[in-house]
């Protein structure tokens, strides 16, 4: 366009920028239409009825524990706080999702070692870390997280 003096190089260089973020910006979006099995697990256990645990953490924190209870999913919120979730004593017998978001605070997932770990995961300023878990096993159940993290982090333990 700028050899046709449709646009002006000075203009172009001005408008680089923000088409990247416009660019980067619809990326997400499109990764997150487009679904993934952590999604999908969690559609099903809506769609079955099976309960999911909400904890929620602003400006303060949250211990969740599910020591003995049949784990299925849970919804995970921290706001200028923390939460942590123990799934170490929880009865895990199929394919199970945590849906957590961390806005300026963090999370902690305690995971048993004989679990898979999926993590699909969409950070600002943020991230999640799990460098413990060996996720190769086809006999053993997998947990889903599906992780947004602005200013916060979701660290599985």
């Amino acid at each position: 366009l700028c050899c046709q003096d449709v646009l002006s190089f000075d203009m172009f260089w001005k408008l680089l920028i923000p088409a990247a973020i416009v660019i980067i910006g619809i990326n997400i979006i499109i990764s997150n239409v487009r679904g993934n099995k952590g999604t999908e697990v969690y559609k099903m256990l809506k769609d079955s009825g099976a309960p999911i645990k909400n904890a929620t953490a602003t400006f303060s924190g949250t211990n969740v524990n599910f020591d003995g209870e049949v784990f299925d999913g849970a919804e995970l919120n921290a706001v200028f706080g923390g939460v942590k979730c123990d799934l170490r004593g929880a009865v895990i017998e199929k394919d199970c999702v945590i849906n957590a978001s961390a806005i300026f605070g963090g999370i902690d997932i305690f995971v048993p070692d004989n679990l898979n770990v999926k993590i699909n995961s969409t950070s600002v300023f943020g991230g999640v870390s799990d460098k413990k878990h060996n996720n190769n096993q086809a006999d053993r159940p997998t947990l889903y997280i599906n992780a947004t993290c602005l200013f916060g982090g979701v660290d599985v333990k």
